[in-house]
């Protein structure tokens, strides 16, 4: 008799064991604690470090949505509220949010529970339009300054 042939397929067999639900959430933690000790002790606000430039930036000589991000986390790690408010405003609004999906993400994962964020069409062309209304409002502000 023949053996059975996995559908599949042989890669199937060379899987890795599945990852538990926490691992993802926790390596976002990990690579955050790392990237935030860097950040730390390398001000943004001056040149000469190995953080990344903006690709948009880069491209167009315009701000993105996020541009700022980086100096915004900055201030905040160091207590400066006004500075990081001026960074990028939308971003550190939108910040407890993300930290809030991050947060259930990872209770989710430590309880078993694979848990994914369901965002409607509604939400999505919502946060679209922020985006876009924030990057076109703050290039115009910057070039008319």
């Amino acid at each position: 008799m023949a053996d059975a042939v996995d559908p599949a397929g042989p890669a199937a067999a060379r899987r890795f064991p599945p990852l538990h639900p926490a691992a993802a959430p926790l390596a976002v933690l990990a690579a955050g604690a790392a990237g935030s000790a860097y950040l730390y002790v390398t001000d943004p606000h001056e040149s000469g470090h190995l953080l990344p430039r903006c690709p948009f930036r880069l491209v167009t000589g315009l701000l993105c949505p996020a541009c700022g991000g980086t100096r915004m986390v900055y201030d905040l790690m160091h207590g400066h509220l006004a500075g990081a408010w001026l960074d990028n405003r939308v971003l550190l609004l939108a910040s407890p949010y993300a930290l809030a999906l991050w947060g259930r993400w990872t209770w989710e994962g430590l309880r078993g529970r694979r848990w994914r964020p369901r965002t409607g069409r509604r939400a999505q062309a919502v946060i679209l339009a922020v985006a876009v209304v924030w990057t076109v409002v703050r290039n115009v502000v910057r070039t008319a300054g």
